[in-house]
């Protein structure tokens, strides 16, 4: 490193971000993420034992992705390098690569790679680094907000261990916060400012469990408030509302928290929950998820979890998915939650779903049985001559427009697939069929 080089880190660790400047350096300053860092876990050994293997840090921003990296950094005996996906391509890391196999050539030493915003890599790039991996060329640390299981490789991901990443919780937030205000050494403790309490507990819980979003109000908030009469620069709760404008929306329509909000959704509308339901909706739509989508998953829960014990509710559905089309936002929302309340609080049968499912699974079991002669054709020229429709009884011509005989092929005879349950509508629908079979 030359004198410039120097000169260039220490002005970065002095005037870099505020969220910068607070990284913890070691495993006992990461907060929050005691489940995988916590004393006596296998990431916690490996580190301390320098003996880290491939992994991939996975979760929201603000979390401690690059910082548990960092911590690695500051801790191994092996070479570290660092690449950001965003910027970086092959050449690089065929340059990271190459100094790898000399120092594991000459000296034997280890090469750690972290990859930041590692699902940025296409799979042409990913591909590039598996033999490298794989024969313990570098040691792959990739960090990605992206659910890895989706954004990288398998090969990838069968050659490392996933760990996943909370929200840090409030009182780790709060402590964060207290630090960054009164110490003068990494925090800004020289600028003689204090938080009140509402103030505290306010970021904490508007920040969503990301760290660097707190930490970057309590920032602008320090260096743009003017000084009290105590001469102190008062952190209020007015001053933090107006440093942090929104709550950190935590969703990504192309990953997991995408598909965890309308899990959530369709569970909450099945468990007759009107009001997660209208929750979720909300999420959702404040969000900016496709109106559209949420409507197709509105039908489709209308059907296979409502069906026949409210058949209204598909026709609710229905109509709701085609007016969210005309009219678009603002007003789709409350065609969206009347659909959805109405599907949430309806009776719930998902017996013609199971009846489906079934037949299906006979129909792959069994092949095309042969139809009943009497159900056959027996309007096409020769069909008399086959045998096809003779003996077939129409049911408009029978008391309760029903009459018994074989309609399921033969092998099947007294084969049940749809069973209405005593929920709703299907109570009639059972009686119905009870009462036209003088049962």
């Amino acid at each position: 490193m030359d004198l410039f080089e120097y000169m260039r880190n220490t002005n970065m660790e002095t005037e870099a971000p505020l969220a910068a400047r607070m990284r913890p350096r070691t495993l006992d300053e990461v907060v929050g993420q005691d489940h995988i860092v916590g004393k006596d876990t296998l990431l916690y050994r490996a580190i301390k034992a320098d003996k880290i293997s491939s992994v991939i840090f996975y979760g929201p921003p603000g979390t401690g992705k690059t910082t548990l990296a960092k911590v690695i950094a500051n801790t191994t005996s092996a070479q570290f390098c660092q690449i950001n996906a965003t910027v970086a391509g092959k050449k690089d890391m065929e340059e990271v690569v190459a100094k790898a196999k000399e120092l594991q050539g000459m000296y034997g030493r280890r090469t750690i790679l972290f990859i930041d915003e590692i699902h940025r890599f296409n799979k042409g790039q990913q591909d590039y680094l598996l033999p490298f991996v794989e024969d313990g060329t570098i040691v792959l640390i990739g960090a990605t907000t992206e659910n890895p299981y989706f954004e990288v490789n398998g090969a990838l991901i069968s050659r490392s261990i996933v760990f996943e990443l909370k929200p840090i919780p409030m009182e780790g937030i709060k402590e964060l916060l207290k630090k960054a205000v009164y110490d003068a050494d990494r925090g800004m403790g020289a600028y003689d400012a204090v938080i009140d309490d509402d103030a505290l507990e306010f970021l904490a819980d508007i920040s969503g469990g990301d760290a660097r979003h707190a930490l970057n109000a309590v920032e602008l908030g320090i260096m743009t408030t003017e000084r009290g009469e105590d001469g102190k620069i008062h952190i209020t709760l007015e001053v933090a509302k107006e440093c942090i404008q929104k709550r950190v929306a935590k969703y990504d329509k192309g990953g997991d928290n995408h598909y965890d909000t309308i899990s959530a959704f369709i569970k909450s509308m099945r468990g007759s929950d009107p009001n997660a339901a209208v929750y979720y909706l909300a999420r959702m739509l404040n969000a900016g998820e496709d109106i559209k989508f949420i409507a197709r998953r509105i039908m489709i829960c209308a059907s296979e979890d409502v069906g026949n014990a409210d058949p209204n509710a598909l026709v609710v559905a229905t109509n709701a998915s085609l007016a969210v089309e005309r009219l678009g936002m603002p007003e789709a929302r409350i065609i969206l939650s009347q659909a959805a309340t109405y599907v949430a609080c309806a009776p719930k049968s998902n017996a013609s779903y199971l009846a489906i499912d079934e037949a299906l699974q006979t129909v792959e079991q069994t092949g095309n049985l042969p139809i009943p002669p009497h159900l056959q054709d027996a309007h096409y020229k020769g069909a008399a001559k086959l045998g096809h429709g003779i003996g077939y009884k129409y049911a408009h011509d029978y008391p309760n427009h029903y009459v018994e005989q074989q309609y399921l092929p033969y092998e099947l005879s007294g084969k049940e697939f749809y069973s209405p349950t005593g929920n709703g509508y299907e109570v009639k629908i059972r009686e119905h069929m009870k009462r036209i079979r003088g049962q």
